[in-house]
């Protein structure tokens, strides 16, 4: 495309050649080229100081020197007016984004992205803002309560990176269940420190007891969705408690280990642990049994990333499961505005996109992305349930008081004296009245 600082010198040109046709002399071609000095400077000052149209550097006409031009002339030059105002802003345009795109923090220029790539809404690296959370810990150790792991004593691995595994989850009666599941998969795990964020308003005593007990480092936050985005449909679940974990890293400043985001429901490969302790920017892997394909993952061809697999493509620039990826510290802290922020269905997307990523940055795991090493498994959620039990029951006179009040702390079901089915107690296939067993 030609620039735009040469785009009035055609019809100067033109313009003089029709003056000295129709005049035949020199002082007429200084005269007409005077003229064009001051159409430029009315429309064009910028271009009118870099160039000299006439040759000499007289840019201001004598006075009383009347400039003769023919109406086709005066009328051709109307012509080309137009489409240079129309065509001027566009070269800006063109031109700001093709140099702004790495320096405001696009991560790539436009060349590097595909032609038949639609950012959603705009949406992208360059209008996010640095984490600002406020982090409510409520309980944390980092001391290692296990001596042996993979039959190997705990001093093995002392010189392996650190993984940061995250772990966003809410209140529900599977809650305590599916941590209690993913603590013995951790448990096989060295160096890792398991990161638990709860959307809950409070600390709850009895995650912080059952953390503490597995022996696992971790770090208990509270981080509670917002209120604006409770009630919308769907909600942003798990993104508040991603960004407290992202900002207690950045709180500690930490630069060495790997980021990894694993849901409380999952199931995981030990290999998986293995596959991305050494990444070194970004690795990405396959995660099973997610949406229509019953998979999402990058497509990789002779050892590289080349695009991905997933059944909901919806403009995302990077279409993969928040488990199908990992994240060196030491290079998202390159990226001071690392976010993610509370839109659904794009919380990968838009965090992949504030750490600047390449395509040819990404490095596949799990035998180039032909291996299935986490799993989307779901617990089917369902309400805790009431069931009726005379309170006078649940004393010390059997272990039904100390069951359902266990049961309460974590969650999982409640007792009443009023409210819910009658709780049935039976032997030799026949229910009795509680009074046969408690009284």
């Amino acid at each position: 495309m030609p620039s735009a600082h040469y785009l009035p010198l055609e019809p100067q040109a033109s313009a003089s050649a029709d003056e000295q046709e129709e005049e035949g002399g020199q002082q007429e071609h200084r005269t007409t080229s005077m003229y064009n000095n001051q159409y430029n400077i009315r429309y064009h000052p910028q271009l009118a100081d870099d160039y000299d149209v006439d040759g000499d550097d007289d840019r201001t006409p004598t006075m009383g020197m009347a400039p003769r031009l023919s109406r086709s002339v005066t009328s051709r030059r109307r012509c080309w007016i137009m489409p240079i105002m129309l065509l001027v802003p566009f070269c800006v345009v063109f031109f700001y984004f093709m140099f702004s795109s790495q320096t405001l923090g696009l991560g790539t220029a436009l060349e590097d992205v595909d032609d038949d790539y639609e950012p959603h809404n705009g949406i992208d690296s360059t209008n996010t803002h640095a984490l600002n959370e406020t982090l409510h810990i409520c309980g944390e150790s980092h001391e290692d309560g296990r001596f042996y792991m993979q039959d190997k004593p705990r001093s093995a691995y002392a010189q392996l990176p650190v993984i940061y595994f995250v772990t966003p989850t809410y209140p529900r009666r599977e809650q305590i269940p599916e941590l209690t599941r993913l603590a013995h998969s951790l448990l096989h795990v060295p160096r890792l420190h398991w990161l638990v964020a709860n959307d809950h308003e409070r600390c709850d005593t009895y995650m912080d007891i059952l953390l503490n007990r597995f022996g696992i480092p971790f770090t208990h936050l509270a981080s509670p969705m917002p209120h604006k985005f409770r009630n919308t449909k769907p909600a942003p679940r798990g993104v508040a408690n991603r960004r407290a974990a992202l900002q207690w890293i950045r709180h500690h400043n930490l630069t060495n280990g790997v980021l990894y985001f694993g849901d409380d429901d999952n199931t995981y490969d030990l290999r998986l642990f293995s596959e991305i302790r050494q990444t070194q920017r970004v690795s990405m892997f396959p995660v099973g049994l997610i949406a229509d394909y019953a998979v999402s993952g990058p497509v990789v061809r002779d050892g590289k990333v080349v695009a991905f697999l997933d059944s909901w493509v919806a403009g995302r620039r990077w279409p993969v499961d928040m488990a199908g990826f990992a994240v060196n510290l030491n290079y998202m802290s390159l990226y001071p505005n690392v976010n993610m922020p509370y839109k659904p269905g794009y919380e990968e997307d838009l965090f992949l996109r504030s750490i600047g990523l390449h395509i040819d940055q990404i490095e596949p795991r799990g035998n180039n992305c032909t291996e299935i090493l986490v799993w989307h498994t779901q617990t089917k959620n369902k309400k805790s349930p009431v069931v009726r039990l005379e309170k006078k029951y649940l004393d010390g006179r059997s272990n039904l008081g100390a069951l359902f009040r266990s049961l309460k702390v974590m969650g999982v079901a409640f007792a009443s004296d009023t409210e819910g089915p009658l709780a049935t107690i039976s032997k030799n296939g026949k229910g009795k009245p509680h009074s046969y067993f408690l009284s």
